[in-house]
Formats: C-alpha cells, sequence, structure tokens
C-alpha cells in the first residue's frame, strides 16, 4: 500500500512528530563532542543506550582543526554562508536498526494514554518498518529488512552541535531510510552526507594559525613615522583540515585547504594612514607579504605599512591585522570545489609617541 508521504506526515502531526524524536534520539546525538584533547584528531560521534548500540554515524577531523572537536576561528568572508544544520549519514545494521526501534515503539505504545492520533501514527511506523507500509518514494520494509543484514544500513539523522538555531538544527527530520552498501541514497534525501557537506563542516572546525605581524618599529613608534608591516612565507603558509566518515560499505572524505592571500591593516585610530591606502597588503611572489624593514629606509613609504599622524597618549593604539585566507576542497571520488574566504584577526598594542626636538 502506498500513500503520499506528505499526507501520512501531516495525520496526527504531535503523536508522528513524537514517533520521529524516537526514531531519531539516537544519531541526533551523533554530533556529541567527546573529551579530546588533541586538536589534531577529534571526532563526532554517536551516543548509546542501556542496549549498548552505538550509532555509526561518526565524523573524524584531523589536520588544523579546534581541539575538542569545537568551532574553528575561521569567519566566513560571506555572511550569508553558514555549515550544514544537519544531515543524515549510516546509522544502524538492519538487526540493531531492528532491536533498537521495535523498541522504542514497544516502549511508546504501552505509554499511559497513547491512543487516538498518537497511537495511530506510531502503529503506521510499525507497519513501515515491519510490514511493508510506504508511500510515494517511500517504500516500507519487511520485518526491518533483516534479511539484507550486512548488506546496507539504515540511515538517520545527525544534528550539529554546533548550530545555534534548534529550528534548523533538527530540519532533517525524515524517518531513517535503507541504503545498500555502495549505493548512493535516494534522491529526495538531499541532506545525505556528501563530501561537499564534509568540506564545510572541516571549514567550521577548521584552526588558522596565530600569526602575529612583524612592524618596525615595533610596540612603540613614533608620530608622521611609516611603521612597516610583513609576514614571512615561513610563518604564513597554507594549513589543511580534513572531515572523514567511515561506516561498513560506506566511506567519504574531504580536506579544505586554506590558502593565505592578503593582510588587512587597521590601526585603530582615523588618525592614521595606512599603505596601500586601502589598507590592503597583497601577498608577493614568494609567499610572504610586504616587505622586512632595513637600516636606512626609516623615510621610505612601505609597500604595506601605516603611519599614525597623532599620539597614543598615556596608553597605546589596537592594530588588528586580519589576514584573508582563499579556501577551496578536494574530496572522495576527484570531488571539489570554493568555498567562501576566510578571515582571521589579531590585535597588537602600538604605542605612539610624538617626536620630540630640542631647541638650541
Amino acid at each position: 500500500m502506498t500513500r503520499s508521504r506528505r499526507t501520512t506526515l501531516s495525520t496526527g502531526a504531535a503523536a508522528l512528530t513524537l514517533a520521529l524524536g524516537v526514531a531519531l534520539a539516537e544519531p541526533a546525538h551523533a554530533g556529541e563532542q567527546p573529551s579530546n584533547t588533541q586538536g589534531s584528531a577529534t571526532e563526532q560521534s554517536g551516543g548509546s543506550d542501556g542496549t549498548g548500540i552505538y550509532a555509526a554515524a561518526r565524523i573524524t577531523y584531523s589536520g588544523s582543526v579546534a581541539k575538542n572537536g569545537g568551532t574553528g576561528n575561521v569567519t566566513s568572508a560571506d555572511v550569508n554562508w553558514t555549515p550544514p544544520p544537519c544531515w543524515y549519514a549510516p546509522y544502524l545494521g538492519a538487526k540493531d536498526f531492528k532491536k533498537k526501534m521495535s523498541e522504542d515503539i514497544e516502549g511508546q505504545m504501552n505509554a499511559p494514554g497513547m491512543g487516538g492520533h498518537a497511537g495511530a501514527a506510531l502503529g503506521e511506523l510499525q507497519r513501515h518498518y515491519e510490514d511493508e507500509y510506504g508511500w510515494t518514494d517511500t517504500p516500507g520494509y519487511k520485518d526491518y529488512n533483516v534479511d539484507k543484514d550486512g548488506e546496507g544500513m539504515f540511515w538517520a539523522a545527525v544534528e550539529n552541535p554546533d548550530e545555534p538555531d534548534i529550528l534548523k538544527r533538527s530540519s532533517c527530520n525524515d524517518l531513517p531510510f535503507w541504503v545498500e552498501n555502495g549505493e548512493a541514497p535516494p534522491p529526495q534525501y538531499e541532506e545525505a552526507i556528501t563530501p561537499e557537506i564534509l568540506a564545510a563542516l572541516a571549514y567550521q572546525h577548521m584552526q588558522l594559525p596565530d600569526t602575529e605581524v612583524s612592524i618596525r618599529p615595533e610596540e612603540t613608534t613614533k608620530v608622521n613615522l611609516p611603521t612597516w608591516a610583513w609576514l614571512d612565507k615561513a610563518v604564513f603558509d597554507e594549513v589543511q583540515a580534513t572531515a572523514a566518515i567511515n561506516a561498513p560499505g560506506f566511506a567519504l572524505q574531504a580536506t579544505t585547504t586554506a590558502k593565505p592571500v592578503s593582510l588587512k591593516l587597521e590601526p585603530g585610530t582615523d588618525d592614521a594612514e595606512t599603505y596601500p591606502a586601502s589598507g590592503e597588503c597583497t601577498i608577493n611572489a614568494d609567499g610572504s607579504i610586504g616587505e622586512p624593514y632595513a637600516r636606512g629606509k626609516a623615510d621610505d613609504t612601505p609597500p604595506c605599512g601605516l603611519k599614525y599622524l597623532r599620539s597614543s597618549g598615556n596608553g597605546t593604539f589596537d592594530l588588528q591585522a586580519t589576514i584573508t585566507w582563499e579556501i577551496a576542497w578536494t574530496g572522495t571520488g576527484g570531488a571539489g570545489g570554493d568555498l567562501p574566504d576566510g578571515t582571521f584577526g589579531a590585535t597588537q598594542e602600538v604605542t605612539v609617541q610624538e617626536i620630540q626636538s630640542v631647541n638650541r
């Protein structure tokens, strides 16, 4: 028997939402962060219940990533770009899924007051996995596909724990579905995990280096004296972060690479000039930015730098140095593309003094 999927999901909406909550409770936790102190190898993995069943959905991060699986320090230059709030990934094999789901459904059906639309919705959910009850583009299953155990897995939703909007985070609310080993998920599941989604997650967790800009004069400069700024290639190189997922019959990975392309200087006061006037210092052919100060160039105009027009008095000016990183990715099967540029800045305190003169 088949019915419209939309109609089915709207029948007894509150009850079916509860049923979905039961069905997805385990994989919804598959984004929790472990107590892992190694920033170069962190992972998001599934939780477990009293049965000891673990979600197979597991994303491992390696390379230049934040410690403990936290969000990295990259700020997207595109204010409209956001990481995926949720996705679908391998969850459990047929026998384990039957054990988990049938116990959950049975427990809900036996709960006090579970009748009417709520009970009917749970009954449809049970028939969906046991008696081939389905709807348009969503076939039902016979006895949870246990005769195909080992030949595929049920996939289910995974929430991104770093997504603050709970509605977005829980928007992957389709019922768990079967995917044969080596096959792509059905096309209607647009949020099924892909190398591109992994690349976006690697971007979200990427940790760019804290790079302090070299300036001359250091820390203390003079009013109307050009201050040179530069970054050597040795401390200013590309970084990579990788996200991978592995499950029986399924493996994907994506590596996101950030390449530095420019440095923007913001003096911390309007009473200053930057070189060039835009404050954007582009990367040199050798991978460095700007030019180191050399003796005898005190009065020259630096290719990258600034000049303060008044003193900082008894305090300091906060020189903001922001690096723009060009970000691209490659992944399983030759996939790849570009992601929005990322930025990361640091602040340095600069003391600016008046030039003292002596009248004779």
